[in-house]
């Protein structure tokens, strides 16, 4: 077991101790579908006080559309409810079981349970953000921008606006065409099939025109070079469409300690999002 692993089993399994002990409650394991399936649970971290609406932000986990879930960052959850914010962390299917339509589906769907319900733990219905590191920005982005999967979920796109913390697989057809023949290269097959079409219809930049509403881009100084390159793509076209979109490089961090920084409350890309849910 690597020592990242270690550590982040250790952040989960304190979780719920220190969630308690910062006067932010929790409630854990909810089926966001009629299935009884711990991939299509959420965990929603709000203060004791509802009496008055917060944002609201679904933070979608990452782990190369494989592996990864929700309970691993409480902390994320935590830190954001103590800062006034509603934080939904969620699970989705995951490969090799499904495919990235389907993972993109359950985040839907995940998008729609809050939205009806959220009032009961003090967030506003109308002000949702949704959040991703890594393949889960690349889900966020994804539902955001091709309307086929609000559409499916029976609902409008809720989005009020999407943070994307190093956000990978943007451009799924640009990186499977070009990039080495690695091991995460096979298991992104896995998730994405080897057909040239799936790749592109899985590309969240090529819905890119549909996105309207503002966007908060990070992305590491030392991360993936498809990341960097994607996200300033993205953030580009943005700025070009004139949708509002704030991009941030943070020095000095990998593709890991991009999300894994914001185990401290202190963290500067908290004082970004808050500023950016101020400003939205």
């Amino acid at each position: 077991m690597t020592p990242i692993k270690k550590l982040l089993m250790l952040f989960a399994f304190l979780g719920q101790f220190f969630a308690l002990s910062a006067k932010v409650k929790v409630e854990k394991n909810i089926n966001y579908t009629a299935a009884n399936d711990k991939y299509r649970q959420l965990d929603v971290f709000y203060q004791h006080d509802v009496s008055t609406a917060k944002d609201v932000v679904i933070f979608i986990h990452g782990g190369s559309w494989s592996s990864g879930k929700k309970d691993i960052y409480w902390w994320l959850g935590r830190n954001l409810a103590r800062k006034g914010v509603v934080t939904v962390n969620i699970n989705y299917g995951l490969a090799p079981a499904y495919k990235y339509d389907r993972m993109a589906e359950d985040c839907a769907q995940a998008v729609k349970w809050v939205k009806e319900h959220v009032k009961e733990y003090g967030g506003n219905p109308e002000r949702i953000f949704l959040m991703g590191h890594s393949a889960g920005g690349h889900l966020a982005e994804l539902i955001n921008d091709n309307p086929v999967y609000f559409k499916q979920a029976g609902i409008a796109n809720p989005v009020k606006g999407v943070i994307l913390n190093d956000a990978f697989g943007l451009d799924m057809i640009e990186y499977m065409s070009s990039a080495e023949k690695d091991n995460s290269y096979y298991d992104f097959l896995r998730t994405f099939s080897t057909d040239p079409l799936t790749w592109e219809k899985g590309s969240p930049l090529h819905y890119a025109a549909n996105s309207k509403n503002p966007h908060l881009i990070f992305y590491g100084a030392k991360t993936y070079p498809a990341i960097q390159l994607q996200s300033e793509r993205l953030n580009k076209l943005l700025n070009n469409a004139q949708v509002p979109s704030a991009l941030h490089i943070i020095p000095k961090k990998k593709h890991v300690g991009m999300i894994s920084q914001m185990v401290f409350g202190s963290n500067q890309l908290y004082d970004f999002i808050l500023d950016f849910l101020k400003r939205t």
